[in-house]
């Protein structure tokens, strides 16, 4: 097997697991965060990536976020998970995804250059190769049921929903509550419980 086949072979592989240990989101959010991001013996002697974790984050946010009836794509077959700037999971994302459903759709990744592509996305990770426009893509997003998520720096506290933060080596998450709510979105409280933050007021500027 050559280098690239068998990379292509260790993000399936990793993505088996991640998901696996998302099933167990369904009973116990916290054993899921705790498990993603546990060290090595849980993943044969290799600790998955920060972007791995991320992306098996995603898929599991899918789970515990309601969306209006609107902003169910219920005429087509997808529930997508879209990335909008450079995209930072590689084969991660799709290895994550790779046969996997979200209530009776088939859950896939796309790739977008602007948030106006984003009207088929259900979740959209912000990339932090677009940090300098964050305003205008929130801006163009206001009031669309579309889950932001990012890792940029202050997302949360500038009207981005998810933002994923490095806490002793483990990646969690804050939430703002606010922001979601605007977008008519319901966060299950299951997913609440385990944010490191959950801001319920706008902030300054936002």
């Amino acid at each position: 097997m050559n280098r690239e086949n068998h990379k292509a072979a260790s993000f399936r592989e990793h993505g088996k697991l991640l998901r696996g240990r998302g099933v167990l989101l369904l009973r116990t959010m916290a054993a899921f965060v705790w498990l993603l991001s546990a060290g090595s013996s849980a993943f044969g002697q290799q600790k998955p990536s920060e972007y791995q974790v991320e992306a098996a984050y995603l898929y599991n946010f899918g789970r515990f976020v309601e969306w209006p009836a609107k902003g169910r794509t219920a005429q087509t077959s997808s529930f997508t998970i879209c990335v909008l700037g450079k995209d930072p999971f590689g084969q991660a994302l799709d290895a994550t995804l790779a046969g996997e459903t979200i209530g009776n759709q088939r859950v896939a990744a796309r790739r977008i250059s602007s948030p106006q592509m984003s009207a088929d996305c259900q979740i959209l990770f912000i990339s932090s190769s677009e940090a300098n426009r964050l305003n205008k893509i929130i801006a163009a997003l206001d009031k669309t049921a579309v889950l932001t998520v990012s890792d940029i720096p202050q997302f949360s506290q500038r009207r981005g929903m998810i933002q994923f933060v490095l806490e002793e080596n483990r990646i969690r998450f804050e939430v703002n509550l606010t922001a979601s709510q605007r977008a008519g979105l319901t966060l299950s409280s299951e997913l609440l419980k385990v944010a490191t933050v959950v801001r319920k007021n706008p902030q300054p500027g936002d």
